[in-house]
C-alpha cells in the first residue's frame, strides 16, 4: 500500500468563527483516512501551505509507517525547528494515517494504541458564551444545562487580550463567575478559562476570589513559555491548574511535568503532532499524577473523533472539550454524526477513528477570509 495523494480542505463553518481544516490522504489501493489540524484565525493558508510542502515526503510511502514519518518530517522537512503550524498540518496528516491503518486492520484505533479503558467519554461544552455580561451569561449558561451537558468552559474577563489587568476587570471577572455559579447551580462543573491573559499577581487575586464558586478548574492563569511563573501561581492558589494547548510534542510538556506547574495538562490532538504523541504526552504525564483533558478547538468530527480514540486509551483521561456552535456544521458534513447524550460520547467502535466526512456537502462551506478587527473592536464584539 503507497499514499497517493495527499489533499485539504478549508471550510468556514458559518457565523462569526475561524475556518477548518481537514485532511485526506488516499492510497493506491482505495483506503483512504482523514484528519484535522488546528487552526486560528488569519493562520490557516500557512497550515495548508505545509501540508501541500510535506505531502511530497508521503507520496509513495506505505501510510502505516506512521512514526517514521512524522520522525523524517521533523528531521528532514522541517530541520528540526518546531512551530505551531507545522505541527499543525502534521497533526492532520497523521490522524489521516492512523484512520488508514486502523481500517486495514479492522479495528478502531484505540484498539491499536493498547485498547479501550473506557466505553464513553465525558465532554464539556464550550463556545456557547459570546458575551461577558453577567445576565446574558448566566442566560446561556442554563441554555447549556437545558442541552444536557453537565460541565461547561468559559472565559468571564471582558475586554481585550492584556497581561495586566484593572481592578474593573478583576471585579469583572469574578461578577461573571458567580453569576454562572448562581444560574446553573452546584451540581453543573464550570471551567474557568483564562486564556494566557494575566501576570501572576490578577491571576492569584482572581483565583482566590472565585475559590468559593468552586470551579472544575483554572485554566492558563499565566503563559506557559514561563514555566516558573505558572508553578509559582499553582502553588499560591487553591484550585487545579490547567495548561498545556499552546505547547507542542513531548519536549515542550517535559517542563510542565518537572516542575509540577499543573494539575491537569490539555494538549490537542490537532496541533500537539497528532494521535500517537498525545498519548506519550499521557503516558509521561502518569507518573506526575497529572490528567488529561484534550483541548479541543476543532469540529465535532475528525478532531473530536481524533480525541475520542485517545481518551478512551489512556489511564488517566478527565474530559474533554465540544464546541457546541459546531455542532450543526459537523452533523450536516458527517456521514453518520456523532451524538452527545447527558454529557457523554460513546467511543468509537467502527475501524480507523470512526467517523467519516460528505465531500460534497463540505463543498458548501467554502473558505471566508477572516476579518482584522483592532483591539477595540474585540472589546466590543468579543473574540
Amino acid at each position: 500500500m503507497k499514499v497517493t495523494d495527499v489533499k485539504h480542505f478549508l471550510a468556514h463553518p458559518g457565523g462569526r468563527g475561524k475556518n477548518l481544516c481537514f485532511v485526506k490522504v488516499e492510497t493506491d489501493e482505495g483506503v483512504y483516512g482523514w484528519g484535522e489540524a488546528y487552526t486560528q484565525s488569519d493562520r490557516d493558508t500557512q497550515i495548508t501551505a505545509h501540508i501541500d510542502q510535506l505531502k511530497r515526503y508521503l507520496i509513495g510511502r506505505d501510510p502505516r509507517n506512521i512514526k517514521h514519518f512524522m520522525q523524517i518530517a521533523y528531521d528532514d522537512f522541517a530541520g528540526r525547528r518546531s512551530a505551531m503550524d507545522l505541527w499543525c498540518a502534521l497533526s492532520g496528516i497523521e490522524q489521516a494515517m492512523w484512520d488508514i491503518t486502523g481500517k486495514v486492520a479492522g479495528m478502531p484505533v484505540h484498539m491499536l494504541l493498547g485498547g479501550a479503558c473506557r466505553s464513553q467519554i465525558r465532554v464539556y461544552a464550550n463556545g456557547w458564551s459570546g458575551s461577558t455580561n453577567p445576565q446574558t451569561l448566566a442566560e446561556r449558561a442554563q441554555e447549556v444545562v437545558e442541552m444536557g451537558f453537565t460541565a461547561m468552559k468559559f472565559d468571564p474577563i471582558p475586554g481585550p487580550w492584556r497581561t495586566y489587568v484593572s481592578k474593573d476587570v478583576e471585579n469583572a471577572a469574578i461578577e461573571n463567575v458567580e453569576a454562572v455559579r448562581d444560574a446553573v447551580g452546584w451540581d453543573i462543573d464550570i471551567l474557568v478559562e483564562m486564556h494566557r491573559r494575566l501576570a501572576p499577581m490578577h491571576a492569584r487575586r482572581i483565583a482566590r476570589e472565585i475559590e468559593r464558586f468552586r470551579p472544575f478548574w483554572y485554566e492558563e492563569p499565566v503563559l506557559a513559555e514561563n514555566i516558573d511563573a505558572l508553578a509559582a501561581v499553582k502553588r499560591d492558589i487553591n484550585l487545579p491548574v490547567v495548561t498545556g494547548e499552546e505547547l507542542y510534542t513531548k519536549f515542550e510538556f517535559r517542563e510542565v511535568f518537572e516542575k509540577q506547574a499543573a494539575d491537569i495538562i490539555n494538549p490537542d490532538v490537532c496541533n500537539v503532532g497528532g494521535i500517537l504523541e498525545l498519548k506519550e504526552i499521557a503516558a509521561m504525564a502518569e507518573p506526575y499524577f497529572v490528567v488529561v483533558s484534550p483541548h479541543n478547538y476543532n469540529s465535532t468530527t475528525l478532531g473530536l473523533a481524533a480525541t475520542l480514540q485517545v481518551s478512551a486509551a489512556i489511564p488517566n483521561f478527565l474530559i474533554t472539550e465540544y464546541f457546541v456552535n459546531l455542532e450543526e456544521f459537523g452533523k450536516d458534513i458527517a456521514k453518520v454524526p456523532f451524538e452527545v447524550k447527558d454529557s457523554y460520547i460513546q467511543v468509537p467502535t467502527t475501524p480507523g477513528i470512526g467517523i467519516d466526512l460528505d465531500e460534497d456537502r463540505l463543498a458548501n462551506y467554502p473558505y471566508q477570509p477572516f476579518p482584522a478587527r483592532s483591539p477595540r473592536q474585540y472589546y466590543e464584539e468579543g473574540p
